[in-house]
């Protein structure tokens, strides 16, 4: 049996430079096997480093080297020795004589480094070009094709139908990442936030003449239930059911809170339509819900403000004259407001809560019932409506804090206030989709609209 080679000792680890003990085969700091380390060679190094060349331990026989000095005076190692302080012989054996030294070509290099590699050329020739690719001409990027999108980021590449350029594969920003609509006395803006990847609010504004000759101006906001299947497509199916639904039914002569109550059934109608479809049930996983969305609503004549709404979107009164007190005019459908409504918690620390935005009505296949909230105002006053979702009012909860939010001016520009509240929500953070519209009351005559 072959026994292990014995290895030089160490007194210190090579590793972690932790002493050792006589005998150790590990490092007991690391673990380090000391069995890799090898033995330490028996002969002196040969290789001339800085000029000087140790001396061996032994001088071999026959040889009568002489001692080198240690130093010049200067604090630097001298030369071992000049090829004079050697006797030799040639090759008769003759003694030889003492010869002029020879002035190297060259400058002498430093013991132990080869110079020996050839002399590179200050310049190096360039590779001459291949010739078939010189004539092979570059073909330009194809143009975007007559009335299809152009990217906004290269400016060159067509957009496909999925929102992406095909030269450089920007996604391009979607139509409802930002909306904006003046229509009359009455305006909104809608804006997909700053967290999240798309916008599921939508809206809808329009105005339209009653039978007395007087006009109404009509608002609809909706917000998409992000938890549930095509949000976006809900918001947009309420809104634009409710709406329509509005301004057929005004004209007719329908009192202003009926028409805000048909208004939201039939949006809930359009939206239970989108379970129904063949893209809701391609895109359903088993954690989502059908289609939802909540909506709020408002409706203004010359003397009356109707309210409508499902969720927890709200509308806001702030009259012109700021020494009057603004109002919330509506009830949030939400946990909150329920803990709130029974006396469990105060609205201070329902909305502090984390399931405080968990809604207990919206729109939807899976709601479990359809409760229309409405309600009817007669303001003494003028002012200004501001229907608006979460995205918002999450930056100015109380009425107080929406009044010093609206601008002075939203009465005569709508369109001016709607951005400027879109733009506190943004400066609050935008952690959500952010849509309001402004009405002024009472509505102005048909032809009057935002300076």
């Amino acid at each position: 049996m072959s026994q292990m080679p014995q290895q030089a000792a160490v007194s210190k680890c090579p590793s972690c430079e932790e002493p050792l003990e006589s005998g150790d085969r590990f490092c007991g700091a690391c673990g380090y096997d000391l069995s890799a380390v090898p033995a330490r060679p028996e002969d002196s190094p040969t290789i001339a480093m800085n000029g000087s060349v140790p001396a061996p331990s032994s001088p071999p026989d026959g040889v009568d080297w002489p001692a080198a000095r240690e130093s010049d005076g200067s604090g630097r190692p001298v030369p071992a020795h000049s090829p004079a302080d050697v006797p030799g012989t040639d090759s008769g054996g003759s003694p030889l004589g003492p010869e002029a030294p020879s002035v190297p070509s060259t400058p002498p290099a430093a013991a132990g480094v080869r110079f020996d590699r050839p002399q590179e050329p200050d310049e190096y020739p360039l590779q001459a070009p291949d010739p078939r690719l010189a004539a092979a001409p570059v073909a330009p990027a194809a143009p975007p094709t007559p009335g299809g999108k152009v990217c906004v980021a290269c400016r060159a590449g067509r957009v496909d139908d999925d929102g992406y350029c095909e030269n450089c594969g920007h996604a391009q920003p979607r139509e409802r990442d930002h909306m904006e609509q003046e229509l009359g006395p009455v305006a909104a803006v809608s804006d997909r936030g700053l967290r999240h990847h798309r916008n599921e609010d939508a809206f809808s504004v329009g105005h339209a003449a009653l039978p007395d000759g007087t006009h109404a101006a009509v608002a609809i906001v909706c917000d998409g239930v992000s938890s549930a299947t095509r949000p976006d497509d809900a918001s947009l199916a309420a809104s634009r059911a409710a709406g329509e639904c509005l301004l057929a039914a005004l004209p007719r002569g329908t009192h202003p809170q009926q028409a805000m109550h048909d208004a939201i059934v039939a949006a809930s109608h359009a939206v239970n339509a989108l379970a129904e479809e063949p893209a809701t049930a391609r895109e359903h996983a088993p954690h989502q819900n059908a289609p939802a969305c909540t909506l709020v609503g408002a409706v203004v004549t010359a003397g009356l403000l109707v309210v409508g709404w499902v969720g927890d979107s709200r509308v806001y009164w702030v009259p012109a004259d700021r020494s009057s007190p603004a109002a919330r005019l509506t009830e949030d459908d939400s946990w909150a407001a329920q803990m709130v409504a029974a006396g469990l918690m105060s609205e201070a620390e329902a909305y502090a809560d984390e399931r405080a935005h968990a809604i207990t009505g919206w729109l939807g296949a899976d709601a479990y019932e359809l409760e229309p909230h409405t309600a009817s105002f007669k303001p003494d006053r003028p002012g200004v409506v501001v229907v608006c979702t979460d995205g918002l009012w999450n930056y100015a909860e109380s009425a107080e804090e929406m009044a010093e939010a609206v601008p002075h001016d939203a009465a005569v520009r709508p369109l001016h206030s709607a951005r400027v509240l879109v733009g506190h929500a943004l400066d609050g953070g935008g952690h959500d989709n952010v849509t309001v519209a402004v009405l002024p009351f009472p509505a102005p005559p048909q032809g009057a609209g935002s300076a």
